[in-house]
């Protein structure tokens, strides 16, 4: 054999290699139903007791019945969710990396894995930055989910990094959903820095993708209800969201879908920020 065939041979051997090593891989990977990113905000702008209700809210909400069987009526009956909090632009931190999650003890562990103590709060809002970390946290992570979804939950809008609606988009030309939990608790200390009306913000720049929703929460005591109601709709297979949520009790938040989007300045949060900046600097 001629030094030629020897390496042909060879160069056919090792791709040979690499194929069955690849194909090993992606059959290595756990197939779910979804991929779930919950991107929590930990901004200045959230006193610890907020942080401790959203904690507390997520601990709860894996502990409930309804949750669990939305995992469990899945196709293939699991899911895989990572558990992270999100601040200024180059700020987030991965509380809970991704889990699998096909029943009522896995879920106890992912709420056992959340109730510790919570660290501090960063300054800046950066919706952008918390969708674009998210969205390299699909890659690799040893999962194949029949839907990929990045679940945003914030007090106020972008004021850091690139516009969200970029990061959004990129996002969702990836196949990714975005969907979005607006809180709108902020108290008369931050009124000059909230944008009004987050949740049509949220819902004009921020969710997006197939089947996108979000659910407002006006007062912390909607929360806990809000993020139960928001995961069993997140969780429950590859069945669609309803088009409407006329089977929710009158007095709960509305679930508005993607297609409900108004239009809205996108780049709000940024102008609030400039103004308040060159008016500390002007005193």
């Amino acid at each position: 054999m001629t030094w030629r065939r020897k390496a042909l041979s060879s160069f056919l051997s090792l791709a040979a290699l690499l194929a069955s090593f690849s194909t090993h891989a992606q059959s290595a990977e756990t197939e779910v139903d979804v991929e779930l990113v919950l991107a929590v905000d930990a901004s200045r702008s959230m006193e610890p007791f907020e942080q401790k209700i959203q904690r507390d809210g997520y601990i709860a909400a894996f502990r409930r019945k309804e949750v669990i069987d939305a995992i469990r009526d899945g196709v293939h009956g699991r899911v895989a969710i990572t558990y992270v909090e999100w601040a200024g632009s180059t700020v987030q931190r991965t509380i809970v990396p991704w889990t699998l999650i096909d029943g009522a003890d896995a879920a106890e562990r992912l709420a056992d894995a959340l109730d510790q103590p919570i660290p501090s709060t960063q300054s800046r809002t950066s919706i952008s930055g918390a969708i674009d970390f998210s969205s390299g946290l699909f890659d690799n992570n040893g999962f194949k989910g029949m839907r990929k979804v990045i679940d945003i939950s914030g007090d106020g809008a972008n004021n850091n990094g690139r516009p969200v609606a970029e990061a959004r988009d990129q996002a969702v030309a990836k196949g990714i959903t975005v969907n979005g939990l607006p809180l709108m608790t902020r108290g008369d200390f931050y009124s000059d820095w909230a944008v009004k009306d987050l949740d049509i913000y949220y819902s004009s720049c921020v969710i997006g993708g197939p089947g996108a929703f979000m659910i407002p929460v006006n007062s912390w005591d909607q929360f806990p209800e809000a993020v139960r109601r928001k995961l069993v709709l997140e969780l429950a297979g590859n069945r669609p969201v309803m088009q409407r949520a006329d089977w929710m009790p009158s007095e709960s938040p509305p679930v508005i879908l993607v297609q409900d989007k108004l239009v809205y300045d996108c780049l709000s949060g940024e102008r609030i920020w400039q103004r308040r900046m060159q008016d500390w600097e002007s005193r």
